[in-house]
């Protein structure tokens, strides 16, 4: 893509303080200009009661018989936490990630194969997968933050799998005044929104949801089908699916905003 080719386009990033940097970075490159306002930050757990849980569950890792991550936060929490017990990961757990992305972090924290979907980089997705269809009496672990969609765990126990949630870190709202926000927002220039996560969607939404003109007029990135429609839903008309939430997906779908301008 030109150096040039998103030039024009101002571009709200709302991800995590700790994945903003790539992101950024990619984008800038491209032309676009950048503002940053996290929406959610990633932290480690404190509460004692939460750390000896997972650390009792990685204690325990040899008797999974797969292991999926469901984001890079999940591999770089998890994983650490993983690395700390298991010098060597243990042999005939199998190890699914969420996008290649993550499953490039995986194995390189993990130093073991990890298998994705080439199909797309979300649950749904990683269900279709060959290696989770058999699943009856298998034992799986699901790597992710504290909370989260349901859909993946529920799924396997239907189809007869014994799942535990590794949680390996929390999210918390960053708090902001909507009224600061969207002058923020109107300072930068800024023609086109994006989220991250479903979870990001519903902070902007509550920020912007009293001037909605935000919500009708300006463009909104998200990561998968299922996020925008919840977008639509909310009241925003002008969504568009990157089908990931990597840079690259990003990318390509900025540029087709850029040359296609409605």
């Amino acid at each position: 893509m030109n150096i040039d080719s998103l030039t024009g386009l101002v571009v709200l990033i709302t991800r995590p303080s700790n994945q903003l940097p790539i992101t950024q970075k990619a984008l800038e490159a491209a032309g676009a200009r950048i503002l940053s306002l996290p929406l959610i930050e990633i932290r480690a757990l404190t509460d004692r009661a939460d750390i000896q849980k997972l650390k009792d569950k990685v204690l325990d890792l040899d008797n999974y018989h797969c292991l999926i991550f469901v984001s890079n936060n999940a591999v770089s929490f998890g994983g650490e936490v993983i690395n700390d017990y298991w010098p060597q990961f243990p042999l005939g757990v199998n190890v699914i990630a969420v996008g290649p992305t993550t499953a490039e972090a995986a194995r390189q924290k993990l130093s073991c194969e990890v298998t994705h979907a080439a199909s797309g980089m979300t649950s749904e997705d990683i269900l279709r997968l060959p290696l989770l269809q058999d699943v009856d009496g298998m034992k799986i672990g699901i790597v992710r933050g504290q909370g989260g969609r349901e859909l993946l765990a529920d799924t396997l126990r239907g189809r007869g799998a014994t799942v535990d949630y590794l949680e390996a870190y929390s999210r918390v709202p960053v708090e902001y005044e909507s009224s600061d926000f969207c002058e923020r927002l109107s300072a930068a220039g800024v023609n086109v929104l994006s989220v991250s996560s479903g979870e990001s969607l519903d902070e902007l939404t509550s920020l912007l949801i009293g001037n909605r003109q935000w919500m009708q007029e300006t463009d909104l990135l998200v990561p998968s089908q299922r996020v925008a429609e919840r977008a639509l839903m909310a009241g925003y008309t002008k969504v568009h699916n990157a089908g990931g939430a990597d840079p690259a997906s990003f990318i390509t779908v900025l540029g087709e905003l850029r040359s296609n301008p409605e």
